[in-house]
Order: C-alpha cells, then structure tokens, then sequence
C-alpha cells in the first residue's frame, strides 16, 4: 500500500512520544513492504532513508493569523502540509497519491482530512490522549475548548480511530460518544535494539533514579521530587535525574529548592539519546509518575532497556504493568507510596531480576514493531476495501 502518515511531531524535530511512536510505525511499515511517505512540519526538505521511507517536511511560512494563539498557527501549518502533499511525486516524477491517510492527533487533523477526501481514500485518525482528560474532564475555557471540539469533529470525520490502550478506548466512547465499532486497539511498540545495553552499571555513583518527558503538571514529576525528600534518609547517596524541558520547569524547580533537594536532584532539560541510554544503563530504577497518561511511551522505553519500572497506576501505565509482573505501581500523586516502591527496588537483591524478566517476556509478547504493524497494516485492508 501507498501510506501517508501525518503527524506535527517527528525526529529529530521533536523526540516526545508521538514522534518517537509514528518514527517506530513507519520504519517498520516500511520493511514490510509498505511505500510510506511521513509528512510533518519543518525545514522544507525530503529525506529518503536507504529502506525508502520518505520523509516530507511543510515548512509554515505563511502569515501566522496570530503570534499566540495555537489553534490559529495550527491552522496555518496545516495549510502548509496540504500544499506539500499536492506536490509529492513518485522517483520517476509521477504524482504520489496514497492509498490511506492515517493522521496522528489533532494538530494536522484538517489536513489529513483534505487530503484523504480529495483523493478519495480512507482517513484513519490515531488519537495519542486527549484535551479534556489532560484537564481532568473538565475543560477550561479558551484553547483547550477550541481543541476539545477540534477532537470532537475529527472522530467523527476520520473512518476510523486508533486507540493505543482500552483506557483511551473508553474515554473516546464516553467523551465523544463513539460506537466501540469505530475504535480499533493497538498498542505502542518498540524497538528493543535501541535500548539495549551490553552490561549494565547499577548503582555504581550511588542509586540513580531517573525519570523524563515533557515536564508538565499532569506528568507529576513533583510526585518525585517529594519523595526523594524521604528516600534520602536511608539512602544518604541516593540521586534523581529528571530530564525534558516543558512549561512546568520553573514551578518545578521551585518545589526542588522548598523540599531542600536541589543537591540531589538534577534537571538537566533535554538530553540527547545517547545520553539518555546512557542514564537509562545505569539507573537503580525508572520511575513515571504522570498523573494522566493514556499509554506512557517512557515506560516502554524503560522496560526495553532493562531498568527495573516503577509508574503511578494510572490510565495507560496501570494497564503496561497490572497482572505482567513487569513493574511496580504506586498511588498517583502519592510520593509517600512512590518512596516505598523504589525502597523496595533499591533494597530486595532480587526484586529488580524479576522485574527485567518479566519485562522481556511483556515486550517480546505485546511491542514488537512488527506486530504492531501488521495489525495497522491489516486494519488499513480493511479500511481500503470497505471503501
């Protein structure tokens, strides 16, 4: 098949977890066979990768219809990625039209629609989380509305909707009434090759706690932050890495200098991958303490690098790791149970063992690039066919 993938997000623009999950969607619907083009916003410049996985960038130069406003300047971009996609070609200069566009998340929702309505192909829409769940269910007024609606529209414009956890399923057909006949589950994937390490280096600067992601609120970093507080007590060389740059940063900070643990938690702000495996190799444990996560591509990432796992049992996180024995959960927002949870990491030999394994045996049954796309690959058959 001919496969448009949209998304706002995308390596080495943006490595959050959109980005990283429709990088990982591509290359592997590409070595199956698939002709991908990924279209997103950016440098105006094409890149084929060896694999023949193209990657298209709209460079948004037009007027912005405001500075500030995110819809607006969404808006824009999208304008900016139709016109791009009226311009692909094939390598001999023929016209590339694709035979689905699959969009992932509101932000170029309207071009994947004009897209896929013009040429008369199917529209298959990814939703990753959405707005009123990042506010709690309820939404307050100005953008968050305005995106609130956009979402809205677009599941029911798109012909069908992917979910990557039974979670999201269940918001998408509570928040916007969706018949279950309309969402398909499919999970993230990863590629465990990436995150493998020859040996690992526990605890040989003393015990390291790492989390990262984009640091906002709903991602509870704070949560940590609190708890290391505690920890230090009975592990007078335990320190934290917090790593991600976002809008929360400075009210994090603050809460690190009134805790009194600036001397043991860093924010080091955007680390690169190779840092970050480097980090992951030699942590004690990996903690995700979102508050709200509708899957929690972090802890994906951790489980594939072996570090042993400890999420807050909620959304998406509580569904990677309840009945797998592959991680430990605590209480959102709780840092007095998170405290307990890494004691136990750091203090029962045995424990973080277990955890690698039963990790393994999650990602080799469940993640792989592979099966995620064939079973993306075969709701596309039936999308094209039903058309």
């Amino acid at each position: 098949m001919r496969v448009l993938l949209l998304s706002w997000d995308f390596p080495p623009r943006s490595s959050g977890g959109v980005a990283a999950h429709v990088a990982g969607l591509a290359d592997a619907l590409t070595a199956a066979g698939h002709d991908v083009v990924v279209l997103t916003v950016g440098s105006a410049t094409e890149r084929r990768q060896d694999d023949g996985l193209q990657v298209v960038r709209a460079t948004v130069d037009l007027p912005y219809l405001s500075s500030t406003d995110l819809v607006a300047r969404t808006a824009t971009g999208n304008h900016a990625l139709v016109r791009r996609a009226a311009e692909l070609t094939t390598t001999d200069g023929q016209r590339w039209e694709p035979d689905i566009v699959h969009a992932h998340d509101w932000r170029v929702g309207w071009a994947a629609d004009t897209v896929a309505r013009h040429i008369g192909v199917p529209f298959v829409l990814s939703l990753h989380g959405i707005e009123r769940m990042r506010h709690g269910g309820r939404l307050p007024r100005g953008t968050a509305t305005d995106v609130d609606s956009i979402e809205w529209w677009l599941a029911f414009e798109a012909d069908h909707v992917i979910a990557s956890t039974q979670l999201m399923v269940d918001q998408l057909m509570t928040a916007f009434e969706l018949s279950p006949e309309r969402i398909t589950t499919i999970p993230y994937g990863i590629d465990v090759s990436l995150w493998a390490a020859d040996e690992r280096n526990d605890g040989a600067e003393g015990p390291l706690v790492l989390s990262w992601g984009s640091v906002e609120y709903q991602k509870g970093f704070q949560v940590l932050v609190r708890s290391m507080r505690q920890l230090r007590r009975s592990h007078p060389e335990i320190h934290a890495v917090i790593a991600g740059r976002g809008r929360y940063l400075p009210e994090l900070q603050a809460q690190i200098d009134i805790d009194g643990v600036a001397d043991i938690v860093e924010l080091p702000g955007y680390v690169d991958d190779r840092r970050l495996r480097s980090l992951v190799h030699r942590a004690a444990c990996v903690v995700v303490p979102s508050l709200y996560e509708p899957f929690g591509i972090v802890a994906l990432e951790a489980l594939a690098a072996g570090a042993p796992l400890i999420v807050a049992r909620t959304g998406g996180l509580a569904e990677l790791v309840d009945g797998t024995a592959a991680g430990l959960a605590f209480e959102p927002g709780n840092p007095d149970d998170l405290a307990q949870r890494i004691d136990a990491v750091l203090t029962r030999t045995a424990l973080a063992g277990q955890l690698r394994a039963a990790a393994a045996q999650l990602i080799d049954e469940r993640h792989t690039w592979g099966d995620v796309a064939a079973t993306t690959a075969a709701l596309y058959d039936r999308m094209i066919a039903a058309r």
